[in-house]
């Protein structure tokens, strides 16, 4: 057989974004970000969502997003709307030039 074909299996600390809960779940997953809990150092994931956060799980009626949608609709899209206005200001700036270029010929 090969040897290191698969990833280290260890324990990972996961948190709820949402609610802060922490669970110590083993998994292969690696991460960089590292924290203490309990007295002992873990690897971090942090989720968005979890069965502490879920309405399924909480039977909460109402789901509140704590990321917020709007704010990672900005962010997603904040970078297109910064070209979209250069694009209109360079076509303002272009046409004040145009203008300013027709009075002086006249």
């Amino acid at each position: 057989m090969k040897q290191k074909t698969h990833p280290p299996y260890q324990e990972v600390l996961f948190i709820d974004s949402s609610t802060g809960a922490k669970f110590i779940i083993g998994t292969t997953l690696q991460t960089k970000e590292k924290e203490t809990h309990e007295g002992k150092e873990y690897p971090v994931c942090r989720v968005p969502i979890s069965s502490s956060s879920h309405p399924f799980f909480t039977k909460a009626k109402q789901f509140i997003d704590t990321e917020g949608r709007m704010d990672k609709f900005a962010k997603k899209y904040a970078r297109k709307a910064e070209e979209v206005q250069k694009a209109q200001e360079t076509q303002e700036l272009a046409k004040k030039a145009k203008t300013k270029e027709t009075k002086k010929k006249k």
